[in-house]
C-alpha cells in the first residue's frame, strides 16, 4: 500500500480522535480547542526528532518540554515568556501536555530565555516547519503559491547610519524619479538570477529598520521593525517564510522565496501583486517550470505623451489569469491569522534570529491547524 501524504495525515487524524484525545482527557480532563491543537502539533511535528541528548557536562532541562511550551505560547497567544510561565503554574492541563508533572518542576524564567536563544541560534523552529511541509505536502502537486509580505513591528532601537541619514534627507526634499526608484530594486533581482541561494540570502538585510507600505486605498503607513515574506499554498498552508529588514523591497525576496519553495514542493502557478512585476522575476518563475500570474504594475503604462511617445494604457491580465489571481488573497488571510491568533502582533524579543523564531512557532501552529482542517 502506497503511503501518500494524505494517507499519512488521515492516519494521524484517526489517531487523534480515536486514541490520543480520549487518553489525554482521562488524565487531564476535557481538552479545549487550543489544547487539542497543541497536542496535534506536538504529534504531527514529532518534536522528539529535533531534541538531542547531552552526554557531557551538566544535564540540561528537558528541551522537548521547552519547545512544546514555546509552541503553546503561540497557540494560546501569550505575549511574553513571563505570561507563559504564569499560565503553566496555574494550568495543570497545559503543564501536563508540555511534559511537567507539577509546578515545582518548571524551570526558571532565565532558563526559558536561554533555551529560546539557543533554539533561535540553531534555527530549530524553521527546521521543524520544513520537516512538517516535506512530510505533508511533498507528495502532491500544488496548484497555486501566493506570495506577499507583512509588517512586523519591533520594540528595539537601532543606530541610524550615515547612508540612512542621507536617504532620509533626500526623501524629505522629494522622491527621486520613478525610473531610478524602480531600477534600484529590479536591478538587484536580475543579479540574483546568477547567484546561489546562500548568496541571495546573505544579500538581504535583516537588521531593524523603517518600512513603508501602501494600503489598498492608497494610504501610506510606516513602521519600525522587520518584514515577513510568506509563500502560501492552496488551503492557506504556509510553505516558506523569510524575514528581512523593513526597508527591503518585496521584489528582492521573490527569487529566493520561489527557489526555496520549489525545492520543498511541486506547484504550478506563482500569484504575486504588482510589487513583483519585474522581468527578472517573471523569467525566473518560468525557468523553474511555473506560470507567473502577476498584477501589472502601473509603470508599464503611460498616462501622458512622453518625448513624442503616445499614451500607452496599462496592461491587464487575461480573464483566465484574472480568475486565478483572486486566489492570491489567501496569503493575506494567513498573515491576518498569524497576527491575530498566533502571536504575530506580540513580538517582544530583539534581534532577527529571535524574531524569526518567535514568528516560526506561530507559523508551525497555523500550518498544523490548516492541514488538519483540510482532511477533517
Amino acid at each position: 500500500m502506497q503511503h501518500t501524504p494524505r494517507a499519512v495525515l488521515m492516519q494521524f487524524a484517526q489517531l487523534f480522535q480515536a486514541e490520543l484525545f480520549p487518553a489525554l482527557e482521562q488524565t487531564t480532563g476535557e481538552l479545549s480547542g487550543q489544547a487539542k491543537l497543541l497536542a496535534e502539533a506536538m504529534t504531527l511535528t514529532q518534536l522528539h526528532r529535533f531534541v538531542h541528548k547531552q552526554w557531557r557536562g551538566r544535564p540540561q532541562d528537558d528541551r522537548r518540554a521547552l519547545i512544546a511550551a514555546f509552541l503553546a505560547k503561540s497557540i494560546y497567544n501569550l505575549a511574553t515568556t513571563r505570561q507563559l510561565i504564569s499560565r503553566l503554574k496555574v494550568d495543570a492541563q497545559l503543564r501536563s501536555l508540555c511534559g511537567w508533572t507539577n509546578a515545582a518542576a518548571l524551570p526558571s524564567e532565565s532558563t526559558f530565555s536561554r533555551s529560546f536563544a539557543d533554539f533561535a541560534r540553531r534555527k530549530l523552529p524553521e527546521q521543524i516547519h520544513e520537516s512538517l511541509v516535506r512530510l505533508t505536502q511533498q507528495g502532491r502537486i500544488i496548484g497555486h503559491i501566493a506570495r506577499d509580505s507583512t509588517a512586523i513591528e519591533a520594540r528595539e532601537t537601532f543606530p541610524e547610519t550615515r547612508r540612512q541619514k542621507q536617504q532620509r534627507k533626500h526623501e524629505k526634499a522629494g522622491k527621486p524619479p520613478a525610473e531610478r526608484r524602480w531600477g534600484k530594486h529590479y536591478g538587484i533581482t536580475a543579479k540574483q538570477r546568477t547567484m546561489k541561494l546562500s548568496e541571495m540570502l546573505r544579500g538581504l538585510s535583516r537588521d531593524c529598520g523603517i518600512g513603508t507600505k501602501t494600503s489598498s486605498k492608497g494610504h501610506q503607513y510606516y513602521w519600525k521593525g522587520s518584514k515577513l515574506h510568506l509563500d502560501v499554498a492552496d488551503g492557506q498552508i504556509p510553505i516558506t517564510a523569510m524575514l528581512t529588514s523593513a526597508q527591503v523591497h518585496d521584489s528582492k525576496a521573490a527569487i529566493p522565496l520561489m527557489t526555496i519553495t520549489s525545492q520543498r514542493v511541486c506547484y504550478l502557478y506563482d500569484l504575486m501583486d504588482s510589487a513583483y512585476d519585474a522581468n527578472a522575476i517573471l523569467e525566473h518563475s518560468r525557468e523553474l517550470g511555473h506560470v507567473p500570474v502577476v498584477e501589472p504594475n502601473g509603470r508599464r503604462g503611460r498616462l501622458k505623451p512622453h518625448k513624442g511617445k503616445p499614451i500607452r494604457p496599462k496592461p491587464e491580465l487575461c480573464p483566465a489569469k484574472s480568475e486565478r489571481y483572486r486566489n492570491r488573497t489567501m496569503v493575506e488571510r494567513v498573515n491576518a491569522r498569524l497576527k491575530d491568533e498566533f502571536g504575530g502582533r506580540t513580538v517582544r524579543v530583539r534581534g532577527a534570529a529571535k524574531v524569526m523564531a518567535h514568528l516560526m512557532f506561530g507559523i508551525i501552529a497555523l500550518t498544523v491547524d490548516q492541514i488538519l482542517k483540510l482532511i477533517t
